[in-house]
């Protein structure tokens, strides 16, 4: 198998350079080990940066940020709710900070106009009372999954491949040129061998393990950001608090839900993490503080993504580090290799940007003169993405008005047509339907019961499909739930609890799932 570009990655930025290489009449493949957005691109608060967060700590990202917001704005409208946002404090923040504010985005040409105390409030009533200073930005929020679907069908459509659940394992190079990759499908075991003119490493948290394949070094740092979701929509707009960039200080509203966060905690390794404990109880902290609801709001999952930083290894505070893009021309650093380029670092907010960048070298080594296309040519809404936009599903069911068309997800209001289409699409890419591709491309198991009822619904649907044979639904059943339970053992207590229990009882105590999946109970944590 021959290609111009290997691009190793599937998320945003992955996905987001294949379409950008596909404007410009080159042909590339994809390769992602697990599913799109399996990583950071996938485990964020969802947040379309106005760029007043990094203004102190980060002014160059917080331009980057800023320009690429108001691009997407325009380009990929039907991906984004332009929410706007407020920056607020509360007694007891630092005063200097609030009067440098609006100072230092006038500077780098940031919009932030101060707002009314009383006028905040009457336009968000659950802010805090004790709030001292508001101002509005131009923040928004921005469906991460249906971003990066989009970019890789509209990838697709002009002639790119898409390899899922395949991951990169060897580089065969020949003075100093990459002349084949090995790649390994996961699901079937078999080995692929491609040969392209040039590889471009996009794998995020996991830039140094491919790199390291090809014998480079990257000196990579891995930051965890843990997130919480409430289960009803908090504010109208994006809240975060006025100072500099901390744990548990943003509120980000999501369809009919609010995420808020994050933390910022050093892990081992990109593969192994999960919300814990002390996370939670710090990010309630701390955004209770400007809104004191989330104190007794109910919770019904949290999550986590780690961030790709490039850095010195020692550094103590991993906030200190850039949140600018890192993009490495390999041939240039002590290695040499004449065809490998690694993109990495950066803000969901600024993947275009990215890919951009990254797009240019590319054409830079292959002698092509093509520009990008990207700033001006918008993301066409694709069939493959549409199902996560919240309340879709229950519109078109409400209007289609087929009572054979049976919900299979009550929470989110998924019914049978939508699945159809979910693994229709699935399909024509080659791919096998599974209870997490579907969540991934659709409000499934996104709800207060997350997939309690609707995993055992829809695989009893797949089932019939013939979707699935033998033991396969269950093996999916426990992968799904598995995943859930990813976000929901540090929320145990209070009324989640309650349904904890009753999960475990439906699941393990009526369908045996723990002994179908391990054997052995721990194992489904």
């Amino acid at each position: 198998m021959k290609t111009q570009v290997l691009i190793i990655g599937g998320g945003a930025t992955g996905t987001g350079l294949a379409r950008d290489l596909a404007l410009r009449g080159i042909h590339c493949i994809l390769a992602e080990k697990r599913d799109i957005n399996a990583g950071a691109s996938g485990g964020n608060q969802g947040l379309l940066h106005s760029g007043a967060r990094y203004i102190a700590s980060d002014p160059s990202a917080a331009v980057e940020c800023q320009r690429e917001g108001r691009l997407l704005k325009k380009l990929a409208a039907h991906c984004i709710e332009d929410t706007g946002g407020l920056f607020v404090a509360v007694a007891g923040d630092d005063e200097n900070y609030i009067a440098e504010f609006p100072h230092r985005c006038a500077k780098y040409g940031i919009p932030a106009h101060v707002m009314d105390i009383k006028d905040a409030l009457e336009i968000e009533p659950a802010l805090s009372d004790q709030i001292i200073a508001v101002f509005r930005v131009e923040d928004a929020t921005i469906d991460p999954f249906r971003l990066s679907l989009a970019n890789i069908a509209h990838a697709q459509q002009l002639g790119a491949r898409l390899l899922r659940f395949t991951q990169t394992v060897d580089f065969k190079i020949v003075n100093g040129k990459i002349r084949s990759v090995l790649l390994l499908d996961r699901r079937s075991g078999k080995k692929i061998s491609i040969e392209p003119e040039i590889v471009v490493n996009a794998s995020g948290a996991w830039a140094g393990e491919v790199a390291a394949l090809a014998g480079v070094h990257i000196p990579m740092r891995y930051s965890k950001g843990s997130m919480l979701v409430t289960n009803t929509r908090i504010t109208q707009q994006v809240v975060n608090r006025l100072r500099c960039p901390a744990n548990g200080d943003i509120l980000a509203p999501g369809g009919t839900v609010s995420i808020i966060g994050t933390t910022s905690e050093r892990v081992e390794s990109p593969d192994l993490y999960c919300p814990e404990i002390h996370e939670v109880d710090l990010i309630i902290e701390q955004v209770a503080a400007m809104l004191p609801i989330l104190a007794s709001t109910q919770y019904i999952r949290s999550f986590s993504g780690v961030r790709a930083l490039v850095g010195a290894e020692d550094m103590s505070d991993d906030r200190n580090v850039s949140r600018g893009f890192t993009l490495i021309d390999h041939s240039h650093e002590s290695e040499q290799i004449e065809n490998f380029v690694t993109i990495t670092g950066g803000k969901l907010t600024t993947y275009r940007l990215m890919a951009e960048k990254t797009g240019d070298l590319v054409c830079k080594h292959l002698g092509i003169t093509q520009p990008c296309k990207t700033h001006i040519e918008p993301l066409p809404q694709t069939a493959d993405s549409k199902w996560t936009k919240p309340g879709l599903a229950p519109r078109l069911w409400i209007q289609k008005k087929n009572p054979k068309d049976q919900l299979l997800c009550e929470c989110q209001m998924v019914p049978q047509s939508a699945i159809d289409s979910i693994t229709s699409s699935i399909c024509t890419q080659n791919g096998t339907p599974s209870l997490n591709a579907i969540g991934l491309r659709s409000r499934v198991g996104k709800g207060s019961c997350q997939g309690m009822f609707c995993s055992l619904r829809i695989s009893s649907y797949l089932y019939d499909r013939k979707e699935f044979s033998d033991t396969q639904g269950l093996q999916n059943l426990c992968e799904f739930l598995s995943e859930r339970w990813r976000g929901l053992h540090s929320l145990q207590w209070d009324l989640p609890l309650i349904k904890f229990e009753l999960m475990e009882a439906l699941h393990c105590g009526l369908f045996g799932l723990e002994l179908t999946c391990t054997g052995r109970r721990e194992n489904l944590s």
